[in-house]
């Protein structure tokens, strides 16, 4: 009984043993106990960030290999990633080291690519793209942190002051203790033009209490939208106005823009001007009759000479008054 007892608990020892040496294994090795097929490609960074063999390296979140082994190339590392045969990866695709949690290991991460892009091939190089992981990030918020500390340290200096300057409240105590007076008189002041304003004196005080002259305010108002809207409707007026002259239409229009009816004003203008030339110099009857005197004297002549002769048509008949004129004028 004790031989079959003990002969149980080491089999029993030897499996779990087994079962550690494989759980370990799958750890290791990504779970292959022979090497897999599929083909190889290069992924260089100019740091792995803890990645290291057997991590996974994933498609659009899919696993479709694993890192077969890191190595240095110069100035750089090097991943060779194992990829499964029946996975076809763009040669336009980026790979980044993505880090799976804050305690989980890191794996590649790949994107698709472009559709029409030819795959790569054996021993191909994938282009790479660097991205922040946790320490770097950690690190620019250390370097955040201690800007913030120094720019709270500097608003609290100017609030509080330093032992040597004065801060802002300070400041501000200052400020109320040296103009207390004067503040407790400008209250006052406010005070009284409040009880002024209940009171209902003053031009404001009236307005407030005094329905009618709010009444009479608002029609005022009133008036001055009429009126503005009558000068709106003017200016539209004044303005169609326009609009027709610079079309050309109407009197004013045609003579601004009809070059036609400018030349005939200007050819009248000048009609005129010669005419009052002429005029002016004594040239022809109305010339002569304004600037020659024997002209106009000769003319009150004549007239006086009528007048005498109408004086003698009074008793006698058409053709002796005929005969009277005739002698009165020559």
């Amino acid at each position: 009984m004790n031989n079959t007892a003990q002969t149980f608990r080491v089999g029993l020892f030897f499996l779990l043993g087994l079962a550690l040496i494989w759980v370990t294994f799958e750890t290791l090795s990504g779970g292959k106990i022979f090497k897999q097929d599929g083909y190889t490609i290069i992924a260089g960074f100019e740091s792995l960030k803890e990645l290291k063999e057997g991590d996974e390296v994933r498609l659009a979140g899919v696993k479709i290999g694993a890192v077969e082994r890191t190595r240095l190339a110069g100035r750089r590392a090097e991943a060779v990633l194992r990829i499964n045969p029946d996975v076809q990866i763009k040669n336009d695709a980026t790979a980044t080291i993505v880090m799976a949690g804050l305690l989980g290991t890191n794996y590649i991460g790949i994107d698709l690519g472009t559709t029409g892009a030819p795959a790569l091939r054996e021993g191909a190089e994938i282009r790479t793209v660097v991205t922040p992981d946790l320490n770097t990030i950690m690190t620019q918020m250390g370097a955040l942190g201690t800007k913030l500390e120094g720019a709270l340290g500097s608003i609290s200096t100017a609030v509080t002051g330093d032992g040597k300057t004065p801060g802002l409240f300070q400041k501000l105590d200052k400020l109320v203790n040296d103009n207390g007076e004067n503040v407790n008189a400008t209250v006052a002041n406010i005070r009284q033009v409040t009880d002024k304003l209940n009171k209902g004196e003053g031009a404001l005080g009236k307005l407030l209490n005094d329905p009618k002259l709010h009444d009479d305010l608002v029609a005022t108002v009133n008036e001055i939208k009429g009126t503005a809207a009558e000068a709106k409707t003017f200016v539209a007026n004044a303005q169609a106005i326009v609009d027709q002259v610079k079309a050309g239409k109407g009197t004013l229009g045609a003579l601004v823009y009809d070059d036609t009816t400018g030349n005939d004003l200007k050819a009248s203008v000048k009609n005129i001007r010669e005419v009052s030339d002429k005029i002016m110099r004594g040239e022809g009857t109305l010339g002569k009759l304004i600037n020659d005197d024997s002209a106009l004297r000769d003319a009150q002549a004549i007239m006086k000479k009528a007048d005498r002769a109408l004086d003698g048509l009074d008793d006698t008949g058409p053709i002796t008054a005929l005969g009277v004129v005739a002698r009165g004028l020559f």
